[in-house]
């Protein structure tokens, strides 16, 4: 162990993170994640004064730089470190540092579906990055803003109450229906207390106060609380926090919030009140299947073949004029958005053949691996609205606003999405996210612009 470690363990009760670190300097410290920091700082708080300071002056205000005032030297603290430092550099005073976010795969023998970790050399390492890609994956698995909330509360409150310099490090991972957040030391009041909301005993105030100073978190002692009155609100199951010794070791277990099979099954029992008001037309009242009406048979219609998908839930067009099935098709792989199942085209007047579809928009022709992704993740969001024709309001709402997080949609990229009209969509739910302020036109100023889209109010 070098000195700063020993200095960390010989002090138990002070304030760990404050300790200064004489012979580090602002050349150890990774400036894409304080550039990062900063922008977002002058974003929550546009004119505090700190905003103009140099990098230095500013990280000493907010407890990354600290001054020994008896000798004049003055350091990195090893919060500062922890949040803008990089991995290689931060093992150097803790070597137990370690960050990992992990996916269980379906089946235990295909391993992970999804990992990363501060070790793999692929980005900076420290905790302050560790949060915002943890949190970009985490939320990809919410519905509604209380259960990325709920996520992000738990997050968090790992990296705030960590004792960075015990073994096993901090590592989020999401199984099945729950997601499990788990960082070394114990709390340092009782569950309870801390449950109800009692002040908390941070052991890393200084990493609390940067991520309170960018809105990241709330007052200190209220994060389980809230924890806990989010599930409640939500009615599904409580918040399940163990600890362990040997080594210290706190975990936290959240059941999802609002996932599309909770919807589903809640969708059954909502009252008629709190239903989506659907056209007359798009639903045959005995049989409970689209009318001739329905806006898969209009003239440009995501479908007009008898044998479509719509008529017949598992066909899937093997024409040889089928986007699908020609030699330029834009996906022809088992698992991609063209090759579903249930997708809703595949004749020479489908979605993929509009020039104002979202599979022919330039996007989904750029080779670019990233933007498949995301119009991938887009048909996968919006499966629920695609499957039940009846959505509580509420659930509409936020699933259009998270699709427009993902990317600008233009109306009917979004009513094809979620196979809603136009007009439906426009009158029932983006007038009013609109006036709320949760999306925005991409062209403000002119809402006739022929490329208008819809954009989350955030982005």
């Amino acid at each position: 162990m070098n000195k700063y470690t020993n200095s960390f363990h010989e002090r138990p009760h002070a304030l760990a993170d404050s300790l200064i670190l004489e012979h580090y300097s602002l050349s150890e410290l990774n400036f894409e994640t304080v550039s990062h920091y900063r922008e977002r700082f002058a974003r929550v708080k546009p004119g505090h004064p700190w905003n103009g300071l140099e990098t230095k002056e500013f990280l000493y205000k907010i407890g990354a730089w600290g001054k020994l005032r008896d000798s004049s030297k003055e350091g990195l603290t090893l919060a500062g470190l922890l949040m803008f430092s990089e991995e290689r550099i931060i093992t150097e005073v803790l070597p137990q540092y370690f960050l990992e976010y992990r996916e269980h795969a379906d089946s235990e023998a295909a391993g992970w579906m999804k990992r990363f970790t501060s070790q793999d050399g692929t980005w900076s390492g420290n905790i302050y990055d560790f949060y915002f890609r943890v949190l970009a994956e985490l939320e990809r698995h919410v519905w509604a803003n209380e259960g990325r909330a709920l996520l992000g509360e738990a997050l968090v409150n790992a990296l705030v109450h960590a004792d960075y310099g015990e073994e096993g490090g901090i590592t989020v991972e999401k199984e099945d229906s729950s997601f499990r957040f788990a960082n070394p030391g114990r709390f340092r009041i009782p569950i309870e207390a801390a449950m109800a909301g009692h002040t908390s005993n941070l052991r890393n105030p200084n990493i609390f106060k940067m991520f309170l100073l960018i809105d990241v978190c709330k007052r200190a002692g209220s994060g389980l609380k809230r924890m806990r009155d989010m599930q409640e609100q939500a009615l599904v199951c409580p918040v399940d926090i163990s600890q362990q010794t040997n080594p210290d070791r706190t975990i936290v277990v959240l059941c999802p919030l609002l996932f599309p099979a909770e919807i589903s099954a809640t969708m059954e029992t909502e009252p008629d009140g709190q239903m989506e008001q659907l056209e007359p037309e798009w639903l045959d009242p005995d049989s409970g299947q689209e009318t001739e009406s329905f806006v898969t048979n209009e003239p440009n219609s995501v479908n007009t073949n008898k044998n479509s998908v719509n008529k017949k839930p598992n066909y899937r067009n093997k024409d040889k004029n089928s986007v699908n099935s020609g030699s330029d098709s834009v996906k022809k792989g088992l698992n991609s958005v063209n090759e579903l199942s249930n997708f809703v085209n595949k004749n020479s007047e489908s979605v993929n053949n509009l020039s104002n579809s979202v599979n022919n928009d330039i996007r989904m022709h750029d080779s670019n691996e990233k933007e498949e992704i995301i119009e991938e993740r887009l048909w996968k969001m919006a499966e629920l609205a695609r499957r039940k024709k009846r959505l509580a309001p509420a659930v509409m709402e936020q699933l259009i606003v998270r699709l427009c997080r993902e990317r600008p949609l233009r109306l009917k990229e979004l009513a094809e999405l979620l196979e809603r009209t136009p007009d439906g969509l426009r009158n029932n739910y983006l007038g009013k996210l609109l006036e709320e302020g949760k999306i925005r036109l991409k062209y403000p100023d002119q809402p006739n612009h022929p490329r208008q889209a819809y954009m989350a109010a955030d982005e």
